[in-house]
């Protein structure tokens, strides 16, 4: 049977994931501890995604964060074939060689799925190191490429585009698909902004990582990051991947919320079952401790439905970025409501209708026409008032209040969702 990618996300992914709350510093208790919540409060809704973000393989990630983000010239936890594992201080079940399986499989049981951030390439210690690579009688020195590294992060080179380097990408994968993992978020890679005359000198890495999961036997939702995505080569994302980040790293700022608008008109045409641009985590609830304080996100509760709203009739995949266990009930309500989270559906029609500088509209409709949908969205900072042409009243999914479709007034950066009469 052929290997089918688009399979393994018909609609956009809805998850969790570790970054915007533990940066680098997540661990295995907290990773559970999410995984509960979620299994108990949000699994009804779509949500089922449990993603462990970046270097989860670095022992004393975090210690130094008012130097490093990432330390450089750390020594990582890596197997005899190079390849990264679990550190075994912040993920005890992996001790032993087990890797991911003990805490992917705790995700498993309670009916959830389980990912894991990784970078493009090949560890820089292996290369120097000259350690072996499964499957080949290369080494990891001969794979890498020193010349092709992420302007952000020390911890890998680029991997050559050769047969012994498909041969690496095949391994990792083998080892994942062996510990249950469901996702993969890959980064330095959707652009490698590093390179400015090559935006995406990681295009043959994403060719080889998807063969190598076609290869390893179990099927995985393969995201790229980060952004902003290249439009020009929206085909070659569409082929080999299921989610590609269209904004750089997105956090809880007005500016990048207004911005998001210019983005999803840029990209609406591209969604489709199994291929999702992707809008970055929702900043919501508890953010923040990883990079030094807990912190309540910046965004105003009208902020948070505009993002939600823009998010979800744009077709964007969901991932949470607070910690789930601190979660208000105000907060838990707005990412449990099935009117709005219905409108993912990559099979309805979506567009944008207008938009400029003080506000914008955008439609969903089902696939039949039949269930028609408004979203809008006031970008100004003073009060504004909107009308939806050929319609006498509608109903606010937000709120599920019957409404006069003439004179909706929105309060500045607020929004309203609307489903016709």
């Amino acid at each position: 049977m052929s290997y089918d990618k688009n399979a393994c996300a018909p609609r956009p992914p809805m998850g969790w994931n570790s970054y915007d709350y533990y940066d680098t510093t997540v661990t295995e208790d907290r990773v559970l501890a999410n995984a509960e919540y979620m299994a108990k409060e949000l699994k009804a809704f779509g949500w089922e995604y449990i993603v462990v973000d970046i270097e989860w393989y670095a022992p004393g990630a975090g210690s130094q964060r008012d130097k490093f983000q990432y330390i450089p010239f750390s020594k990582l936890a890596m197997d005899e074939y190079s390849r990264l594992l679990p550190d075994p201080e912040r993920f005890p079940s992996s001790k032993d060689g087990a890797g991911f399986k003990p805490l992917a499989d705790k995700v498993h049981a309670l009916g959830l799925k389980f990912g894991i951030h990784i970078m493009r390439g090949i560890p820089r210690q292996a290369a120097h190191a000259h350690t072996k690579l499964l499957g080949t009688e290369l080494t990891a020195a001969d794979v890498a490429n020193p010349s092709s590294i992420s302007r952000w992060n020390p911890d890998m080179y680029g991997v050559r585009d050769c047969e012994a380097g498909q041969a690496y990408y095949n391994s990792i994968f083998e080892l994942y698909a062996s510990w249950g993992v469901d996702f993969i978020k890959c980064d330095d890679i959707c652009n490698t902004n590093a390179f400015a005359d090559d935006r995406y000198t990681g295009k043959h890495e994403v060719e080889m990582i998807a063969k190598a999961i076609e290869g390893c036997g179990r099927p995985m939702v393969l995201s790229l990051s980060p952004g902003p995505a290249l439009i020009d080569k929206a085909w070659h994302y569409e082929k080999f991947a299921n989610m590609w980040r269209i904004t750089d790293d997105f956090w809880d700022r007005w500016d990048l919320l207004k911005d998001m608008f210019t983005r999803c008109e840029l990209w609406e045409r591209h969604v489709s079952a199994g291929n999702y641009p992707d809008c970055d985590m929702l900043t919501l609830g508890k953010l923040g401790k990883g990079f030094g304080a807990e912190r309540d996100c910046n965004f105003t509760p009208d902020e948070q439905k505009t993002m939600l709203s823009l998010w979800c009739i744009f077709g964007s995949p969901l991932m949470i970025g607070a910690e789930l266990t601190l979660l208000d009930e105000a907060t838990k309500k707005l990412l449990c409501n099935k009117d709005i989270l219905s409108l993912l559906d990559p099979y309805r029609i979506r567009r944008q209708l207008y938009r400029d500088e003080d506000k914008a509209a955008w439609e969903s409709k089902s696939h039949d026409g039949k269930d028609r949908v408004v979203a809008l969205f006031n970008l100004s900072e003073e009060e504004r008032v909107f009308t939806i042409p050929g319609c006498e009243k509608a109903t606010e999914l937000w709120s599920g209040e019957s409404v006069s479709a003439s004179e909706i007034r929105l309060s500045p950066h607020a929004c309203g969702v609307y489903r016709i009469s």
